[in-house]
């Protein structure tokens, strides 16, 4: 599990993997949460864009679905810097209050269920709706949306 997580806009992958070291800092416009690992999290959403359902979908289904790529090689530090799906970006900037709200059940669903006393004490709906404000800017923009985490 992540202890912090970022999500946030750069321009290109090169830019994105820059920020490896100490994070996308003030430099970048981003969405912060902890203790969430944000791989899990990003291939969740994306199922759910795909595929719809407010039901959580069996954790046989979710690690056999498309993960996301790193933009930066991982090293036994432990941070991460993934760059999210394009589709999931398009999704997540036309999503509905509706469908995020969804989502974020769903989510808090299965991380309660996975994690139980230990899940994130963030708003998950919260973070969904700041990630979605963040991809509507990157389609706007042409950039990218990406995952810092250590």
């Amino acid at each position: 599990m992540a202890y912090d997580i970022i999500f946030f806009l750069a321009p290109d992958d090169e830019t994105a993997a820059a920020t490896r070291l100490r994070g996308p800092g003030r430099a970048f416009e981003s969405v912060t949460c902890r203790f969430i690992e944000p791989d899990s999290a990003i291939a969740e959403w994306d199922m759910y864009f795909e595929r719809p359902s407010a039901e959580v979908p069996p954790v046989e289904q979710l690690l056999g679905w498309s993960w996301p790529e790193w933009v930066t090689a991982p090293l036994n530090d432990g941070v991460e810097v993934f760059a999210l799906p394009q589709r999931l970006t398009l999704a997540l900037a036309n999503a509905g209050s509706t469908e995020l709200k969804e989502l974020a059940h769903r989510w808090t669903t299965r991380l309660r269920a996975a994690d139980g006393d230990d899940m994130t004490d963030d708003d998950l709906l919260a973070v969904l709706q700041g990630v979605a404000r963040l991809a509507a800017s990157a389609v706007s923009t042409g950039g990218g949306l990406y995952s810092w985490s250590y």
